[in-house]
């Protein structure tokens, strides 16, 4: 063979070898916080504070990666889930997305907790082009792919869910004198806005009385107090866990018994209900999309017999009456989804690609027809939900799976 045609086979042999070498690198994309062996999630969670009872949800996402990692991991890669204690104080939030992203350099921030914390971080999280991946907060800001591409909420808004509420007023108590309380805060006025949307013109006639309250008050008494002088008959409860319990126990004590709508991120029995006193929350209407672990109609349920056995393995201290332990359980499961479509393109745009490609998702813990869809726009995952009403030690649900019509 000539030294030209040598030459000519060597260059077409280091040609194929480029171009398998290349294929095989084009399988696999990272971006910080990504590797062949780990994911690395970030996590900002209030563990103490004013809003501590839902710590208990990043116990249960610690615990059920945990499970994950001890079952091979998503597609070979362990995850290694990193959480801190902003105890529901934007500062705080802030110097932990930092902490997050620039030391500890986590692919995503997952599931940060709180309609104030979180608005503190969005710009933050948006320039550095970090997800801020399925928020705890229903508020309808989260639902904004065109200004905000890398924030995306999970679970039903609060002006669809206050919306809901408010065209069962008008259907079952046309001549309601209704009271409000809600907390003072992007969380609070975002419900409050969706009550009054629903009621549309006859708002002004039927609230008697809007009460805010801080949440660094230590009680809600006095405001509870002001709303029975009102003359209300309907009491809009739109508050966290430990004032929801406090609003509850304060309205036995001062025998007013209105019509009672309990926003759902405090319909938690094991952290709300039980500690206000089962015979102090009977007929209170709330709604659900996630499977009350309470309820014995889940008794024999695949979806929970699931929960049952986690939470037996992996967390056996948990509160099994605690709503928010099947929240945490549920959209772990919802990211354990979303990585294991990422594959080996663990770039953060891919890992938001996948989140925004979410059709027809039906997880264990969700309730029979709720179901998961996104969009490249539609960053709200769960839209539906359906009323209950608390009877006996349990929420009993009634009437047919509803879908707000807030958007974003």
């Amino acid at each position: 063979m000539s030294a030209i045609k040598k030459l000519a086979v060597l260059s077409a042999a280091l040609g194929l070898l480029t171009v398998s070498t290349s294929g095989v690198l084009a399988q696999k994309k990272y971006d910080t916080g990504a590797t062949d062996t780990e994911i690395k999630i970030g996590n900002i969670m209030p563990y103490s504070g004013p809003a501590s009872a839902y710590g208990v949800i990043a116990k249960t996402e610690e615990a059920y990666f945990r499970k994950v990692n001890a079952e091979g991991g998503i597609n070979g890669r362990k995850i290694n889930f990193i959480s801190y204690d902003d105890a529901y104080s934007p500062p705080k939030t802030v110097e932990q997305a930092r902490k997050l992203v620039e030391s500890d350099e986590a692919l995503v921030v997952f599931n940060p907790l709180g309609t104030p914390p979180n608005t503190a971080i969005q710009k933050y999280l948006n320039t550095k082009k970090v997800p801020q991946l399925f928020v705890a907060t229903g508020a309808t800001k989260w639902n904004d792919p065109k200004n905000f591409p890398w924030t995306m909420g999970w679970q039903p808004n609060y002006q669809s869910e206050t919306q809901i509420y408010a065209k069962y007023v008008l259907k079952n108590k046309p001549d309601a004198k209704i009271g409000i309380l809600y907390q003072n805060d992007d969380y609070g006025k975002d419900y409050l806005k969706g009550f009054k949307d629903g009621l549309g013109a006859k708002a002004a006639s039927l609230i008697v009385l809007e009460e805010s309250y801080e949440v660094s008050e230590p009680t809600i008494d006095s405001h509870i107090v002001k709303l029975k002088a009102s003359g209300a008959d309907v009491f809009v409860n739109i508050t966290t866990p430990k004032f929801a319990a406090q609003a509850i126990k304060k309205n036995a004590e001062l025998g007013w018994k209105p019509l009672h709508f309990l926003n759902s991120v405090s319909g938690s029995i094991g952290s709300v209900i039980k500690p206000a006193g089962f015979e102090n929350a009977q007929e209170i209407i709330s709604s659900q999309y996630l499977k009350d672990p309470a309820d014995a109609e889940w008794k024999n349920d695949a979806g929970m017999k699931a929960w049952n056995e986690f939470l037996d393995k992996y967390y056996p201290e948990a509160n099994r009456a605690d709503a928010f332990v099947v929240y945490g359980y549920t959209v772990a499961q919802t990211l354990e989804h979303v990585l294991k479509s990422s594959g080996d393109n663990l770039t953060r745009e891919n890992v938001m690609k996948q989140a925004a490609s979410l059709k027809d998702l039906e997880l264990g813990g969700l309730l029979p027809g709720v179901k998961i869809n996104t969009s490249a726009t539609d960053f709200a995952p769960i839209s539906q939900m359906q009323l209950v009403k608390f009877k006996g030690e349990t929420w009993e649900r009634f009437g047919e799976i509803l879908s707000g019509d807030a958007g974003g």
